[in-house]
């Protein structure tokens, strides 16, 4: 697949998920915003073996940090063909924390997972409608679907959000040829997801799976590709489930 000629911003793509589909877009030969957070080095190491790419540093928990990777990100390509909204956290609140404490992580949550991306989703409209269209891929989650174990009520609440913002903007732009798409990984082996191993087990973990094997973040870079080539545009508003078949609708 060549996506040559195309300009495309991943949030969160120094690690994980963020860094396999930017890298996999960067073999397919567009040019990749990268934007990280604190792993600067992890950024550095992709840009220096991909010249394509390009790094960009936000909090994104802070409103003005996410219009200023925009406005940066813009400034550099010059124009955007599609915003992966890929950067979250998954952090445990336990009911019986102080509320204080579990409204903390609730607030962080949806200023990650949620706020963001709709601040970048409300640039983004504005950009695709003076372009003449481009696309949003949303990275959800099958907690969206089934609902999360009882630590991460803020998690689910705000992939729920995610889920409901992509269809919405599917329907609602599509007039303007902007698409919009939603990835609902399982569990996924990352880096974040590795308290979580340590904590159930991978063999609790596996016996939820019809395949038996974690789904990694290279199970779901080519389908972001395949979203950005233009060849899944007729699915806009639908949500693709990757998740080895721990979930299904």
């Amino acid at each position: 697949m060549n996506l040559k000629g195309q300009n495309i911003l991943v949030t969160g793509a120094s690690k994980g998920i963020g860094k396999s589909i930017a890298i996999h877009l960067l073999k397919a030969n567009a040019q990749v915003g990268i934007h990280f957070n604190k792993s600067r080095a992890d950024a550095n190491k992709i840009k220096a073996e991909y010249p394509l790419s390009e790094t960009f540093q936000a909090d994104i928990a802070q409103s003005d940090e996410v219009e200023l990777l925009f406005k940066n990100t813009i400034k550099h390509f010059g124009n955007l063909d599609t915003i992966i909204l890929n950067a979250g956290v998954f952090m445990p609140h336990p009911i019986e924390d102080p509320t204080e404490n579990w409204l903390d992580i609730w607030r962080k949550t949806m200023a990650i997972n949620l706020e963001a991306a709709g601040l970048l989703t409300k640039m983004g409209i504005e950009h695709f409608k003076d372009r003449g269209g481009g696309r949003f891929i949303y990275i959800g989650s099958r907690a969206a679907f089934r609902g999360e174990t009882e630590e991460y009520l803020a998690y689910a609440a705000s992939k729920g959000g995610l889920t409901s913002l992509a269809r919405s903007v599917a329907r609602s732009f599509g007039r303007y040829n902007i698409k919009s798409f939603v990835i609902a990984p399982g569990f996924t082996r990352t880096e974040m997801a590795e308290d979580a191993i340590r904590k159930y087990g991978e063999e609790k973990i596996l016996n939820e799976m019809a395949l038996k094997q974690f789904t990694t973040p290279e199970d779901i870079a080519p389908l972001v590709a395949l979203m950005c080539s233009g060849q899944m545009d007729h699915a806009t508003g639908s949500t693709i489930d990757v998740n080895a078949g721990s979930y299904i609708r």
